[in-house]
């Protein structure tokens, strides 16, 4: 039995699965530990996107092995200091391969692991320089970054979780490489946006320029022709780009070295044309409509899947790509992975917003072809509702809004969901930035509730590293990426987690946390429950205020329910909600569930302040 775990949760964990299937098996490992191995471990190329645990970390800052090199020298030649946040800390693709064990007993089923590509150590004008310990500078898009180990290293690890059933997901970049490109009219960055209007690519340095380019047409959908790309010889229509000495064959492979397969606009405002044509806060915007950048972009991606048997893609700035390299490209990538065996590649887009924005992500699905984006529209709205004062309506309308995706809920159960990254900061971050006044426990409360929500709605849960132990941050970015092995970073060591007293420098891979133990817990919920995993979901009641909000979920099979009872407000509820009316007798998964239907098609729910019902109707063993 867990600590904490009601006597009938720990019995239903350890009951046989219901029913045969990947998931069962999944499951079966995770419960059983090692003795189940070879039975299971097959069984992940059988399971289907919406059927994982994710689990996202940082190479770099997730765990040490002993046999890794004493990385050392100028921090601005190697990029290597333990003690600044912004730069290498010396994490390894060995240390995380002896740390799967402790990431399995979490609940976790596959690995997204940051870009482990190699990457420019060093970026940043003088006196604010940093370092891409983070993975999103790629110079070498074929070779693991020698700070986080070796090509063979990387075959260890996958090898590692495939043995015990695990995906690896990895962390990808087409929109731009490590900043590189220099621009002789701004010898100081940043370079201002020069748009197409102003600058076309006929003209030498504005619209009453010397003719170049003569005979091409552009970069609309109808251009991108091997044709029309054949008169695109100058690169210096709105900038005069180069590469300075000693960088001119500093990418792999070498093509990406021509400044010709670059937009070379300077900085985007992220606005109008520049959102797809800009540097990416300096970084080089890779000219994506050309016909040799997609066929190379292609080859990359497709190595990786041949050489590696990778799971599946995280693509960052997807939005930043047109849609037409796209349509190109994932169904190349998805037919490099069906030949390589790989029967359910999980490909999945960034398109980052800090709102309830569910269009703009239906809108790159569909215009895109990509398979599913990261649900930033439910992360929105648990911090709005959990960490905030707004009403749970908010929730109900994200799950209302999956009507816009392609295939409406069946593609947004492929959605990986998340309440905290490594880009906007930890979800216990919003809560003391939100509620500075409240105490550690109510914090430490609605840090548990957002979790509950994240692995029983419906969805792909995604854990951010760290959480399970308590991190919070004071921010964003780098005030999020803490180490999980002893720090040498003064503000990492001394910063105050939830669930624990321990400070100061110490590893952080403790297995009776509370917050492991909670998220453990749902994460086998989950995996035992068909209905939890990828069942239908059903809004059962939504407010304007904060209160109740309630779900039924539907076992994918014989159809039986699981009622979900998340109270975001600090007092008692006690209600009844609409359920299936031959949904006659429950039993409790977690809290205290009423044994019978109030009447037929309803049920009564009683909550405590900041806590949640998971209740089994008749159906399940």
């Amino acid at each position: 039995m867990r600590p904490n775990a009601s006597p009938n949760v720990a019995r239903r964990l350890c009951a046989p699965a219901r029913a045969p299937g990947a998931w069962a098996l999944a499951a079966a490992l995770l419960l059983g530990g090692a003795r189940t191995a070879a039975a299971a471990a097959p069984s992940y190329l059988e399971r289907l996107p919406e059927q994982e645990i994710i689990y996202f970390l940082l190479p770099d800052r997730f765990a040490k092995s002993s046999a890794d090199p004493v990385h050392g020298g100028d921090r601005l030649v190697t990029g290597n200091d333990p003690t600044d946040a912004r730069f290498y800390h010396g994490g390894s693709l060995r240390g995380l391969t002896q740390r799967l064990a402790y990431i399995q007993g979490l609940g976790a089923t596959a690995l997204w692991l940051a870009p482990v590509f190699v990457n420019k150590p060093v970026q940043g004008p003088p006196g604010h320089e940093s370092a891409g310990y983070h993975g999103y500078w790629i110079t070498d898009f074929l070779h693991v970054d020698p700070h986080f180990g070796s090509d063979d290293d990387l075959h260890a690890l996958v090898s590692a979780a495939h043995a015990r059933g695990m995906k690896v997901y990895l962390d990808i970049v087409i929109n731009h490489t490590a900043d590189v490109i220099r621009y002789r009219e701004c010898p100081v960055a940043p370079c201002p946006y020069r748009s197409e209007a102003d600058y076309p690519y006929t003209r030498r340095g504005g619209v009453d320029g010397a003719p170049i380019n003569d005979g091409f047409l552009g970069l609309e959908a109808g251009y991108q022709t091997e044709a029309n790309f054949a008169h695109l010889t100058r690169p210096d229509y709105a900038y005069t780009p180069y590469l300075p000495p000693g960088e001119e064959h500093r990418k792999v492979p070498d093509w990406l070295n021509d400044p010709i397969y670059y937009h070379n606009r300077g900085d985007s405002t992220f606005a109008g044309e520049s959102k797809l044509l800009g540097d990416f806060f300096g970084l080089d915007d890779v000219m994506t409509e050309h016909p040799r950048v997609r066929r190379g972009m292609i080859e990359i991606y497709g190595y990786w899947i041949e050489q590696y048997h990778i799971d599946g893609f995280r693509i960052d700035t997807e939005q930043h790509v047109e849609p037409e390299f796209w349509r190109a490209w994932v169904p190349a990538m998805l037919a490099r992975a069906a030949a390589a065996g790989i029967k359910h590649f999980h490909l999945f887009g960034e398109v980052a917003t800090g709102a309830t924005d569910t269009a703009l992500l239906a809108r790159h699905v569909r215009e895109d072809g990509i398979p599913a984006v990261l649900d930033f529209a439910f992360a929105a709205a648990v911090h709005d509702t959990v960490a905030g004062d707004a009403g749970t309506a908010k929730l109900a309308r994200v799950f209302d809004d999956d009507a816009l995706y392609v295939d409406g809920a069946a593609t947004a159960r492929q959605l990986p969901t998340f309440i905290s990254n490594h880009d906007a900061g930890r979800f216990g971050y919003f809560v003391r930035h939100s509620r500075p006044e409240v105490a550690v426990e109510e914090q430490l409360r609605r840090v548990l509730l957002a979790n509950a929500m994240l692995l029983t709605l419906r969805g792909v849960p995604a854990l951010y590293y760290g959480d399970e132990q308590g991190f919070v941050g004071d921010d964003g970015d780098s005030s999020s990426r803490q180490d999980m092995f002893a720090t040498r970073v003064g503000k990492y060591a001394h910063e105050a987690r939830l669930g624990s007293a321990t400070t100061g420098s110490v590893d952080h891979y403790d297995t009776t946390h509370p917050l492991y133990l909670a998220i453990s817990e749902l994460a086998h919920l989950r995996l035992t429950h068909p209905a939890l995993l990828d069942g239908r979901q059903q809004t059962r009641a939504a407010a304007d205020k904060p209160g109740l909000f309630a779900v039924s979920r539907f076992d994918p099979g014989d159809g039986h329910e699981i009622v979900l009872a998340f109270n975001t407000s600090l007092q008692p509820i006690d209600a009844l909600v609409r359920v299936d009316a031959r949904s006659s007798r429950f039993r409790p998964l977690h809290g205290e569930c009423a044994a019978a239907s109030s009447a037929p098609g309803s049920y009564r729910v009683q909550v405590a302040g900041l806590g949640y019902l998971v209740c089994e109707a008749d159906g399940g063993s």
